[in-house]
């Protein structure tokens, strides 16, 4: 006999498919952005294969249909559909042409996932002049979700993909663009990330008295290609400071998760777990996350720090984030 606590517990190595055993996503509508590679493509391909009608959107039309074979195949296995669409999020021309084409087909999505995203890359602007991270991780997500926002149900989510990396660093609504500030590449991941947060927060409060709620989901560590940019030195010692805080309170060393342990927080939070429960929160490890203090070391290995989750601060962003892309929403 099964034991229930054992099948409806989920943590750190539930997979995408343990989260959606038994689920049946027929006449869902779902949008996932950043399916050329890791965990948008395991996101993709669990909720195709569970009969939901996928649009993933994708920078590299020609690597994300490669990167997609497989999630064709198990759309069409199960019953599920998927379609791409060409999304540049460091281009706003780019990102208001995709909202445009999907505001003009008309069909409605139960689900937002805004899953691509860029990692420690080097000083560097987007088309519009913004700080790479920022502008590819926050703002180009800002704009679209916030243009095609009438085209998500009663009833709908909006699913940020964050990052334990917002502990690196909270927004700076002064100098966003490292004008003024020496550019750290983590420190400008952490503030991306936090924004990721905050624009759940602002968004959740805007919307859910049509039902409409969003989260912000942390996957846990994976080695994907987003980390292509990463010091392999400073990857390690940060692995040996969390096994050391992990080791303080008898816990056992760190692991990496694999891409679909990584998925399945996005879809836990996407489709699985009740919308009360992950509104306007931040997620982990299938489970909504602890509030932890801000001096916390950056290597603790769970929980969301206060001021990612802070209503003013989320205010403030979204007012900066108009200002900056020149629309208001």
């Amino acid at each position: 006999m099964t034991n229930i606590l054992e099948t409806t517990s989920f943590g750190a190595t539930t997979t995408t498919e343990d989260v959606l055993s038994g689920v049946n996503l027929k006449g869902k509508r779902i949008l996932v952005t950043g399916v050329s590679a890791g965990i948008g493509v395991e996101t993709a391909r669990s909720l195709a294969a569970h009969g939901a009608q996928v649009v993933g959107a994708a920078r590299d039309l020609n690597k994300a249909k490669t990167a997609t074979a497989q999630v064709r195949k198990d759309a069409a296995a199960n019953g599920g559909s998927f379609d791409l669409v060409e999304l540049d999020l460091a281009n706003l021309k780019s990102v208001r042409a995709c909202a445009d084409g999907l505001l003009a087909k008309g069909e409605n999505f139960d689900v937002i996932i805004a899953n691509a995203g860029v990692m420690a890359t080097p000083f560097g602007h987007t088309a519009d002049g913004f700080e790479t991270q920022f502008g590819t991780n926050h703002l180009g997500h800002f704009v679209l979700v916030n243009r095609i926002a009438a085209l998500i149900r009663t009833g709908g989510r909006l699913i940020n993909v964050s990052s334990a990396g917002h502990r690196y660093s909270n927004v700076d609504l002064v100098d966003p663009n490292f004008e003024r500030t020496p550019y750290d590449p983590m420190a400008a991941y952490g503030r991306s990330k936090t924004a990721n947060i905050l624009f759940a927060i602002a968004f959740d409060k805007r919307h859910r008295d049509r039902g409409l709620r969003a989260a912000a989901v942390h996957p846990g560590g994976i080695q994907t290609e987003l980390g292509r940019y990463q010091d392999p030195g400073r990857i390690e010692k940060m692995i040996d400071q969390i096994n050391q805080q992990r080791a303080a309170q008898g816990k056992g060393p760190f692991q990496w998760k694999t891409i679909p342990e990584g998925a399945a927080t996005s879809v836990w939070a996407a489709v699985v777990a009740s919308a009360d429960e992950i509104g306007g929160q931040y997620c982990e490890d299938c489970h909504v996350g602890s509030i932890v203090p801000d001096d916390l070391p950056v290597a603790t290995n769970e929980g969301v720090r206060s001021y990612a989750i802070n209503p003013k601060a989320a205010e403030a962003l979204w007012k900066k984030s108009e200002e900056m892309v020149g629309e208001s929403f």
